[in-house]
C-alpha cells in the first residue's frame, strides 16, 4: 500500500530549512538598516513602556520586535529574529495554499522552492519592518481560510475563526491588509453563489449552512458577521501594551480617535524620496530599493530588496495564465491562484499614498510562486513535463548570482553594485 502524503512533516521541514537560511548572517549589519529606525526605537519604548513611538502604524510587527530584544537582547539579532520567524511562516503558508487548492505535495513544494528563490521574502526575513510581518498573517489567513473551506462538518468554524484571528493582527501590523480582509469576504460570497448554481440551486441556498459543499455548516451572514467581529476584535486586542505607557497611556476613549489620527498620518503628503516608485512600476521591477549599501562590519556591503527577475517576470505571464484558463474551463484552482495576485495588487492602484516604493509589492511577489506553481501544474506535461524543474534552476542560478547584494556579504568596493545593475533605472 502506498503511503500517504504528509503535507504537515514536509511543510515543517522546508519551514525549517528556511528559518536556517534566513538566520544565517542575519546580525549582518550590526546596525540599524533602512525603515528599522523607526521600528526598533518604538519597539524599544515598548519594551520599557516610556511613551508611544511610531504611531503612524498599529503595534503587532512591534510588539514581535520589542520581543526579540527581550530575548536576544539590544542588539542585530534581537531586532530580526521574529522577523526570521515571519519568513519561515509565509513560506510554510505558501505550501499551505498550494496544499489546499491541489491537495498534492508536487505543485505544493515547487510553489514554495520558487517562493524562497524570489529574493522577497529572503529580504524581508532579515530586517526589522512591518511587510515581513504584514505578509506572513495575511498567507496564512488565506491558507486557514482556504482549510475551512474544506474542513469535515462541524470542523469549519473553528478554522473560520483561525482566519479571522490571523486577518486582525494582519491589520493589527499595518492597515494595509484591511483590502485582503474584505477581498477574503467577497470570495466566500462568490463561491456561495457559484455553488448554488452549479447544484441548480435558488440564489437564496447560498445563504444557509446546510448541504454546502465548501465551509459547511457555516451559514453565510452569522460567519461574515462572526468573522468581522473576530477580526476587529483582534485587532483592538493588540493595542493592549499602550494602555501601560508610562507617557501618553492609550485609554479605552482615546481608542477610536486614535485610528482617525494613524489615517492622518498615513495619508499625509510626503516629500520627494530617491528610491520612491510608481505602482505600475512594480510589476516590471524598474526601481528596486537598495536597504543598505555602505561599508560596516568591515566591508563594503549592501542589501537589495528586489524580486528574481525569471519569477517576477515569468511570473505575470503565469498569472495570465491561470486567469485565462481558469475562465476558460471553470477551474477554480486556477482563478483563486491567479486571483491572489490581483487582490494583493489592486489596493496599491486606489489606496491614497503620495510615495510608493517596490517593496510595496512585497504580497503580491508572494502570489507569484502560487501562480506559476499552478500554471507549472496545468500546462507542465508530455513533453514539457520537466519545465518546472528547468524553471527552478534557472531561479537558483540567479539566486546564487544576487546573494551577495541580497545578504549584506562583503563586496570588492564601493562599485562594485555596479556588476548586478542590469538597466539603468536600477539603482
Amino acid at each position: 500500500m502506498a503511503s500517504r502524503p504528509r503535507p504537515f512533516l514536509v511543510a515543517t521541514l522546508i519551514g525549517l530549512v528556511a528559518e536556517a537560511l534566513f538566520l544565517w548572517g542575519v546580525a549582518t549589519p550590526h546596525e540599524l538598516v533602512f525603515d528599522e529606525i523607526h521600528y526598533v526605537p518604538a519597539a524599544r519604548a515598548m519594551l520599557s513602556l516610556s511613551a508611544p513611538l511610531n504611531t503612524e502604524h498599529p503595534l503587532v510587527a512591534k510588539e514581535f520586535i520589542a520581543a526579540g530584544i527581550a530575548l536576544f537582547g539590544d542588539n542585530a539579532l534581537g531586532w530580526r529574529f521574529f522577523s526570521t520567524v515571519a519568513g519561515a511562516a509565509t513560506v510554510m503558508g505558501v505550501f499551505a495554499i498550494l496544499w489546499q487548492l491541489f491537495g498534492r505535495t508536487r505543485p505544493a513544494v515547487i510553489g514554495t522552492v520558487l517562493a524562497l528563490l524570489n529574493f522577497t521574502i529572503y529580504v524581508q526575513a532579515r530586517i526589522a519592518m512591518l511587510d515581513g510581518f504584514l505578509a506572513a498573517f495575511t498567507v496564512l489567513a488565506v491558507a486557514a481560510m482556504l482549510w475551512a473551506m474544506r474542513a469535515p462538518v462541524g470542523k469549519a468554524w473553528s478554522r473560520w475563526g483561525l482566519s479571522a484571528v490571523l486577518f486582525g493582527l494582519a491589520v493589527g501590523t499595518k492597515w494595509l491588509a484591511l483590502p485582503y480582509l474584505a477581498f477574503a469576504g467577497l470570495a466566500f460570497l462568490i463561491v456561495r453563489w457559484r455553488d448554488a448554481r452549479a447544484a441548480q440551486r435558488p440564489s437564496t441556498a447560498m445563504l444557509s449552512g446546510k448541504d454546502q459543499p465548501h465551509w459547511p455548516g457555516l451559514p453565510t451572514i452569522p460567519a461574515l458577521a462572526a468573522f468581522g467581529v473576530i477580526a476587529v476584535a483582534t485587532y483592538f486586542l493588540t493595542f493592549l501594551p499602550a494602555f501601560f505607557y508610562h507617557d501618553d497611556p492609550m485609554t479605552l476613549t482615546k481608542l477610536l480617535p486614535f485610528q482617525a489620527k494613524m489615517y492622518a498620518q498615513q495619508t499625509q503628503v510626503l516629500p520627494h524620496h530617491t528610491y520612491q516608485s510608481n505602482w505600475w512600476t512594480w510589476p516590471l521591477m524598474i526601481r528596486p530599493i537598495w536597504y543598505f549599501y555602505e561599508p560596516a562590519d568591515g566591508a563594503m556591503r549592501g542589501i537589495l530588496m528586489i524580486g528574481n527577475p525569471a519569477i517576477l517576470w515569468g511570473g505575470l505571464v503565469a498569472v495570465a495564465a491561470c486567469l485565462w484558463t481558469g475562465v476558460g474551463e471553470r477551474d477554480g484552482r486556477l482563478l483563486t491562484a491567479g486571483a491572489l495576485w490581483v487582490a494583493s495588487y489592486l489596493p496599491w492602484v486606489i489606496i491614497p499614498k503620495s510615495l510608493g516604493f517596490f517593496y510595496y509589492y512585497y504580497i503580491p511577489t508572494i502570489a507569484l510562486p502560487i501562480a506559476l506553481a499552478a500554471a507549472f501544474d496545468r500546462y507542465a506535461k508530455g513533453k514539457l513535463m520537466y519545465w518546472d524543474e528547468g524553471f527552478m534552476v534557472m531561479c537558483f542560478g540567479l539566486a546564487v548570482y544576487f546573494f551577495p547584494i541580497l545578504s549584506a556579504a562583503p563586496l570588492a568596493n564601493a562599485a562594485a553594485f555596479q556588476h548586478w545593475m542590469w538597466f539603468s533605472t536600477w539603482p
